[in-house]
């Protein structure tokens, strides 16, 4: 099996490996040449994003952006993200339809291991994040390795996600906790 299969399966896996440098040089080079394109250069952006992210979309994102690899983030129909976003994609992040990002939200896949041997020998891992349709995720949040967030879902600023999100509640904090239920406006 090689690095990246174990990184994708969420093993153990060396981040130092060849294939994964190679990819995440690429990566930069397209964050780099995202982050720096002049302002108001709305299609040469989509470009970029539509060859870094998995993706056919017109999405939205304000510069600067970070990630890791790009190709194992895959964005629905009209998504946006603030300035400011990082996405440490070493594992899987799904985002649904609607979503919409703050300034600051960060959104982590990547873990290292709690035992001090093994982190020390460079063995990381990674935990898919799925972000369900009609999300809002506020200002300087953090989404934790392994995290679902449900649809129709707001995430107060500064919330730290530790644990999965059900659909159609308001949850802050950190750690992040459900705080009450969004009843439907339309009555639907």
């Amino acid at each position: 099996m090689t690095e990246k299969e174990k990184m994708l399966k969420g093993l153990g896996y060396d981040a130092s490996d060849k294939e994964l440098t190679e990819d995440r040089t690429r990566a930069r080079q397209l964050c780099y040449k995202f982050n720096h394109l002049e302002p108001g250069n709305h299609e040469e952006r989509l470009e970029v994003l539509q060859e870094l992210l998995q993706t056919e979309e017109n999405l939205y994102m304000e510069p600067n952006f970070f990630c890791d690899y790009g190709y194992n983030i895959k964005v629905g129909k009209n998504f946006y993200a603030n300035y400011n976003c990082t996405i440490l994609d070493v594992n899987t992040v799904t985002i649904g339809d609607n979503v919409m990002f703050a300034p600051n939200v960060q959104v982590y896949t990547a873990t290292h291991p709690v035992e001090a041997d093994l982190r020390v020998s460079g063995i990381e891992m990674g935990y898919p994040i799925v972000i369900g349709d009609n999300t809002w995720i506020g200002g300087g949040s953090i989404i934790c390795p392994g995290v679902t967030i449900g649809k129709n879902v707001v995430i107060g600023a500064g919330s730290v996600v530790t644990k999965n999100i059900p659909d159609d509640v308001v949850a802050v904090g950190n750690p992040c906790k459900v705080i009450r239920k969004i009843e439907s406006q339309t009555g639907k």
